[in-house]
């Protein structure tokens, strides 16, 4: 019997542009990336160079704190560069593929296997960073022990994929192997939220070895942060893991066959790309080869992820390590004259400004235009509503702001990340860098606890 959880706060942002549920024949993609961005908190140790041949699940870098974690390429082929930014910083890995060999890690039942077994298992195939945990929103430190795993089925942000149709149309069933793997790693319960009024991902009914959640309600309500609060809240000396749902295939796929294939399905959405629909793709592909000639008039805008959370790429840039769709939007680099005295029936908006609050049903064709300059951090109020957590937001941002640790612990920093203040961003009238602000008091909690 699962649980029905009802949230009352957020925001649905009507985008036009959502994909179609159709899913085109497999690409092409002979071009790879893996960033470091991905992965906050990561300092990075090589161990290729440019030139370097690979197979599927060759180890790229390690992560200097635990060296145990490392991250592998996806594909077969040659390191074609190494990219750095300032002070040499590493930025990207990028591979070109030849060829389709891969590491062979072993097949195995997990169920066979003790947690220690497990987890170097998924330490040496490189699967390990599919593993995320609260606090902090980082990688998992392989030295502790998480009291629950949490999976989320269902997607809220603005044109998100469908994971029904995603699941659906996923190859194997490995989810209920890739449940049994993390069953392993934890002594408490997996806890599997999916919508409420929605139909269920393809398989969950007849799942073993997990707990269900019904969520109903607008954005966020598919965030697993959310999500967490409202099941098991994490405070302070307690840690909780969290897995993409099809990570979790990727897992069963990892222990059934013994080969690193991440292999997931994403959604191209967004008014800015002419076809709108389903591709089958690995994580780090470069999106050249969906997006040619596939752009609308004008300039656009491409962003890994989705509108709110996403990172800017080029058109030939690499889809992130955890990103489930890639957006296109017309660019917002035009001023547009007496735009706030005008109607409004086109423009959405959150603070009832325009006549379109009218319409509730309408679909927006938005651009990035900001509408505004940065000014002072104005209280409002507002942030609350569109943030279905009890903490204090705008308390928790200015502890940040003032380095104060103490009140930040006890106003919530170990449950949030940067998705779960994304809302509060977009309704921001002081055009604040918000998720920036809690990125940073993260990592400023990381070093104080180093």
């Amino acid at each position: 019997m699962s649980t029905l959880i009802r949230l009352r706060k957020g925001l649905n942002i009507r985008l036009a542009g959502k994909a179609e549920k159709i899913l085109l024949p497999e690409v092409a993609v002979t071009r790879f990336g893996v960033r470091f961005a991905d992965f906050p908190g990561l300092v990075a140790r090589l161990e290729v160079q440019e030139g370097s041949p690979v197979k599927a699940g060759s180890v790229l870098f390690h992560d200097k704190a635990f060296p145990e974690i490392k991250f592998v390429s996806p594909v077969s082929g040659v390191v074609r560069e190494i990219v750095r930014g300032d002070k040499r910083i590493l930025l990207e890995v990028v591979i070109d593929q030849e060829g389709t060999e891969k590491v062979d890690f072993g097949a195995a039942d997990p169920l066979r296997l003790t947690r220690e077994e497990v987890r170097s298992r998924l330490l040496s195939s490189g699967m390990w960073p599919v593993l995320r945990q609260r606090p902090y929103h980082i990688v998992a430190r392989p030295d502790s022990v998480p009291k629950a795993i949490f999976i989320s089925a269902f997607d809220t942000a603005p044109l998100a994929p469908d994971l029904d149709f995603v699941m659906a149309n996923t190859h194997g069933n490995y989810l209920q192997t890739g449940i049994n793997v993390l069953s392993r790693l934890t002594d408490g319960k997996i806890h599997v939220s999916h919508d409420a009024e929605g139909s269920r991902v393809a398989g969950l009914n007849n799942l073993q070895n997990a707990e269900f959640h019904r969520f109903t309600g607008p954005h966020p309500a598919g965030n697993v942060g959310v999500q967490i609060h409202h099941i098991d809240p994490v405070a302070k000396g307690e840690v909780v893991w969290t897995v993409d749902i099809q990570d979790v295939v990727a897992l069963g796929r990892l222990f059934t066959t013994g080969f690193y294939d991440r292999e997931r399905i994403i959604a191209l959405a967004g008014s800015g790309v002419i076809h709108r629909k389903y591709h089958r793709i690995k994580p780090g592909a470069s999106v050249s080869a969906i997006l040619k000639a596939n752009f609308q008039e004008g300039k656009q805008r491409v962003i890994s992820g989705n509108v709110l959370t996403g990172k800017r790429i080029t058109p030939d840039g690499s889809l992130g390590f955890y990103d489930n769709m890639l957006t296109v939007v017309p660019e917002g680099d035009t001023s547009e004259f007496f735009g706030w005295a005008t109607p409004g029936l086109n423009k959405f908006s959150y603070w009832r400004t325009f006549l379109s609050k009218l319409l509730p049903g309408k679909e927006y064709d938005l651009n990035t235009n900001l509408h505004g300059g940065r000014r002072a951090f104005v209280v409002t109020g507002h942030y609350e509503n569109v943030l279905p957590m009890d903490i204090y937001p705008v308390h928790l941002l200015k502890a940040i702001m003032a380095g104060d640790i103490e009140l930040m612990e006890n106003l919530g920093i170990y449950e949030v990340a940067e998705e779960d203040f994304a809302l509060c961003e977009f309704i921001d009238p002081s055009k604040t860098e918000i998720q920036e602000i809690i990125r940073s008091g993260i990592n400023m909690m990381i070093k104080e606890m180093n």
